[in-house]
């Protein structure tokens, strides 16, 4: 069986229902690891920003239940999906871990959202995307990968030393290897529409698709092929760009960061890596702690929030009444 590629037909086969949050945020966690910093960190951020739509936790099984109620005490949604596995290989993942993002293919069931914006757990986001829910549906939109670290050495792309972010620098050898491989996106943010058509079409594909060393990445950049739309890099930035296409980044201008290179994560960053030292990635590291650390984020609910009020107003009202500035009358009875 041939591999499907979903066309816009496919992504628009699942009725939206009336009358129900039409847009949120997703992202995806799995295990009783530190990772769990990473979505409280990102629901943070998202209310920093002002965004008006929620976040959506696709939690495995796994994910203790002392992680959920601290997603949960944050404003996340917690929303557990069952693991999704590709078939049974001797592929070696260019990260271990990979295999279970396999799993994020069942945020496409959340149909009672209509738009999603996926989002790893490692990302911070530094300025309102909620603009990216009104591009246009049928298309996948994500930011363009670079394939110049060695995670991506087992390619010719590497081997050779061409990269998408500046295909000018090597050109593409296609009389020996044939046509330039297709756009390729990077999977830990990306914009579509949750589909139950879409999500059975994924998973039957998966079936059928031997995997590859990039996992969930390589099986969506092959499923959307025809119906991906790049976005800019300022929606994803991969930390690899800013010391292997400088030339590339506005720092200034970057609204998505995404600690994604080895010994990035903020919450285990030591400075020890490769590139770590470097004084714009100490910078990237502490904005995302200043915005893990500040108390004003934390999430209060309606009725928090209408406490808290009537409680920042009772010591004002009582030094104004003791300042003699204000004096409050018993309002007359209606009887």
């Amino acid at each position: 069986m041939a591999p499907v590629i979903v066309d816009r037909a496919t992504v628009a086969a699942t009725p939206v229902a009336k009358g129900r949050p039409s847009r949120v945020y997703v992202t995806f966690l799995a295990g009783d690891g530190d990772y769990v910093k990473g979505a409280v960190g990102l629901a943070k951020g998202l209310r920093n920003v002002g965004s008006a739509y929620p976040l959506v936790v696709a939690v495995l099984p796994d994910v203790p239940e002392s992680h959920r109620r601290l997603l949960t005490s944050h404003g996340c949604i917690v929303r557990e999906i069952e693991p999704v596995y590709p078939p049974e290989s001797q592929t070696q993942f260019a990260m271990a871990y990979y295999v279970i993002n396999y799993s994020k293919l069942r945020i496409w069931e959340f149909v009672e959202y209509e738009k999603m914006v996926y989002l790893d757990a490692d990302i911070q986001v530094y300025d309102n995307i909620d603009h990216l829910f009104d591009l246009p549906n049928g298309y996948f939109y994500a930011a363009m990968d670079c394939f110049c670290e060695k995670t991506w050495s087992h390619t010719p792309q590497y081997k050779i030393g061409y990269c998408q972010q500046c295909p000018d620098k090597v050109a593409w050898p296609a009389g020996e290897l044939g046509p330039p491989p297709s756009l390729y996106f990077n999977a830990g943010m990306f914009v579509h529409e949750p589909s139950l058509a879409t999500c059975e079409s994924l998973l039957s594909t998966l079936k059928v698709t031997p995997p590859t060393p990039f996992a969930e990445q390589d099986f969506l950049n092959m499923f959307f092929k025809d119906v991906y739309k790049p976005i800019p890099l300022v929606y994803n930035l991969v930390l690899a760009m800013l010391w292997r296409h400088p030339e590339n980044v506005e720092l200034e201008k970057v609204k998505v960061v995404h600690y994604c290179a080895a010994g990035s994560k903020p919450w285990r960053y030591t400075g020890k890596e490769a590139n770590m030292d470097r004084e714009d990635i100490k910078m990237l590291v502490k904005k995302w702690w200043d915005i893990y650390n500040d108390e004003s984020l934390d999430y209060k609910s309606p009725a928090m929030a209408l406490v808290a009020e009537e409680e920042l107003k009772q010591p004002l009202l009582a030094a104004l009444t003791e300042a003699g500035k204000v004096k409050y009358v018993t309002a007359p009875s209606a009887a």
